[in-house]
């Protein structure tokens, strides 16, 4: 019997060789992206000092486990749009439910987090934009903001050491020199008359400005309690909060049943209908939750409260709320890469910033 209909000639031709290398290649890129590690690129200075807009960092999806794609069909190495032609990246003809493999350790308190806005009900979740901020609260905790001082469950939660603020900085008409606040590091200033300015200031950074001749003091910029701000979360007046004065507030935990009031539903309404799919109905001071009336409910998921190391200056959960779990993409772990556009030649490259270990330092 011949059997050469099946059988190999044993040689493969330049061209299919090419493809099976590349193939090869862009499967096990995929792989080690999806399950393993993921390069992320810092865009915005909500995480300055500690993480610099022009970072490059490695996240790992290891640490609390690889997350299992939700929207398989979609363009490799590319998250949201087409290169080029532009269009979605991805089909959601095929998606698959929340699933995510065992990992090293739950996300603990002050670790730095890459996760999915979860503002963007247009998207799914998995193709959400990625944000990138400290988890400041865990599922269970009571989160409190108090002139600017983060509490957890009323303890002073620790700042982390490049932590940073608005501060007004006034002269007696000399000026700061631009020199001056390059040395700090002060990359956010700006100049609001002859002799004043208006800073993102670390505390060290408030320490060497004062010693500076012809600063004739510096003052905190301080949201004071009972400011209602209506862009703060969750945009409720009867719980007037701002970005310095803030909560209490429950985050939710997995299992854990809370009394459903006019005023906390505010807070917990888009939890519960959004994140967890019910259907929600609130009718002549009632609540229905999938058709049966309650008072009471329990969350099926754990939550996050996520804010920027830049405080004056980031989108966090003080102004859209919590973070489902479904949404954690990985831990943040190094950088490999920092670079200053700024710069110029071989200035443009943060050299002390190169294969920096990320972790939580608050000295």
């Amino acid at each position: 019997m011949n059997w050469k209909f099946w059988q190999s000639s044993g040689r493969k031709s330049k061209t299919r060789e090419w493809f099976d290398a590349i193939l090869f290649a862009v499967v096990a890129a995929t792989i080690i992206r999806t399950f393993f590690f993921e390069a992320f690129t810092i865009p915005t200075p909500s995480m300055e000092r500690t993480l610099m807009v022009g970072d490059f960092l490695f996240v790992s999806k290891m640490h609390y486990g690889a997350r299992t794609p939700m929207t398989p069909l979609s363009f490799p190495f590319v998250h949201q749009e087409l290169p080029l032609i532009g269009g979605k990246s991805y089909s959601e003809a095929w998606k698959l439910p929340y699933f995510r493999f065992p990992g090293f350790s739950d996300v603990k308190r002050n670790d730095i987090v890459v996760f999915n806005y979860p503002m963007e009900d247009d998207r799914p979740i998995d193709k959400q934009t990625h944000y990138i901020k400290r988890c400041v609260g865990l599922p269970g905790d009571t989160i409190k903001i108090i002139d600017r001082t983060v509490y957890l469950n009323s303890q002073m939660n620790l700042k982390p050491k490049g932590s940073q603020y608005a501060y007004g900085v006034k002269t007696q008409g000399y000026g700061v020199r631009a020199e001056t606040w390059k040395d700090m590091g002060v990359n956010d200033i700006q100049q609001i008359g002859m002799d004043e300015y208006q800073a993102m200031l670390t505390q060290e950074n408030v320490k060497e400005i004062t010693k500076i001749q012809g600063v004739a003091g510096v003052t905190p910029f301080i949201q004071q309690k009972g400011l209602y701000e209506n862009y703060i979360f969750p945009f409720n007046p009867h719980l007037p909060w701002n970005l310095d004065n803030f909560g209490p507030l429950y985050i939710p935990k997995a299992g854990a049943t809370i009394q459903l009031t006019p005023d906390n539903m505010s807070i917990y309404r888009r939890a519960i209908s959004v994140y967890e799919k019910n259907d929600l109905q609130e009718r002549d001071g009632k609540i229905f939750i999938n058709g049966k009336e309650t008072t009471t409910y329990t969350f099926k998921m754990n939550y996050y409260f996520m804010m920027g190391d830049n405080r004056h200056n980031s989108a966090d959960s003080r102004f859209w709320g919590f973070v489902p779990e479904d949404h954690i993409v990985g831990k943040a772990v190094f950088i490999w890469m920092s670079w200053d556009t700024n710069g110029t030649f071989l200035s443009k490259i943060r050299w002390s910033r190169l294969f920096n270990i990320i972790h939580w330092n608050n000295n």
